[in-house]
């Protein structure tokens, strides 16, 4: 396995593998300006859903289940099609927020505050990792690839698989859901190996801007970014519930 690949299922080699001509390679500040412009659409979406009026909580559940199938499939279209990323990742980007605002909304109805400590967290989480990966802390190597790799994948089976149980009339994994212990523990741990695929983004997106890929790659490159970034999220708001959970 070439420790340039991630765990981020964007992240692969040959969708950067495209023809460059002299001054159209991809840089670390464009990769850096679109993810800006990126997570501020997904920002101003997740507002706009957040601000509005709903009949009841099934109209807002029924919207956030609509959004994400929306934005699973500009997703897909997004890997098949990584040069027309420059209009499908802020599709994307605007399709997430509604996601991310009505969920977060749900959970804001039952648990008061839980959402402004998930976002403080997740913006201090990736700060810390952007610390960590320039500094060095964290050596990016294959062993610390091959684990995360791993890591990454046992997480994404069990998920798949308590979805597939629930379809067929059965209750999926409660582990996934309660507040037990080991619950807690599970969560603890996905959002640690979240936050380590960022430190895997950075060190892939830094790799192919010095291996000089075509410029369009950035929005590409800013699309994977946001995927793991809004899952991080997700897994840290899932974590502050479970504990407001066990404080009740």
């Amino acid at each position: 396995m070439n420790y340039e690949r991630t765990s981020n299922p964007v992240f692969r080699d040959k969708y950067f593998d495209v023809a460059v001509e002299d001054g159209c390679q991809m840089t670390v500040a464009g990769t850096v300006t679109k993810t800006s412009l990126l997570l501020m659409l997904t920002v101003l979406a997740a507002a706009f859903a957040w601000t509005r009026k709903y009949a009841s909580f099934d109209d807002v559940l029924s919207k956030a289940v609509l959004f994400s199938m929306l934005a699973f499939g500009c997703s897909l279209f997004t890997c098949f099609k990584p040069l027309l990323a420059k209009y499908s990742a802020p599709l994307y980007a605007i399709l997430e927020g509604l996601v991310l605002g009505s969920l977060s909304l749900i959970f804001e109805m039952k648990y008061h505050g839980v959402v402004i400590q998930a976002v403080a967290l997740t913006f201090g989480v990736f700060s810390a990792m952007l610390f960590i990966y320039r500094t060095g802390l964290i050596k990016v190597n294959e062993k610390f690839a091959i684990g995360l790799f791993a890591a990454t994948a046992g997480i994404a089976i069990v998920y798949i698989m308590s979805w597939l149980f629930s379809l067929f009339g059965g209750s999926g994994f409660k582990f996934l859901y309660g507040s037990s212990n080991f619950s807690i523990g599970f969560s603890v741990f996905v959002v640690i190996i979240a936050a380590l695929n960022l430190v895997m983004d950075f060190d892939y997106i830094v790799k192919q801007s010095k291996a000089g890929v075509h410029k369009d790659m950035e929005w590409f490159a800013s699309f994977g970014l946001m995927v793991t970034l809004i899952w991080l999220y997700m897994e840290i708001l899932r974590l502050l519930v479970k504990l407001n959970e066990r404080r009740r």
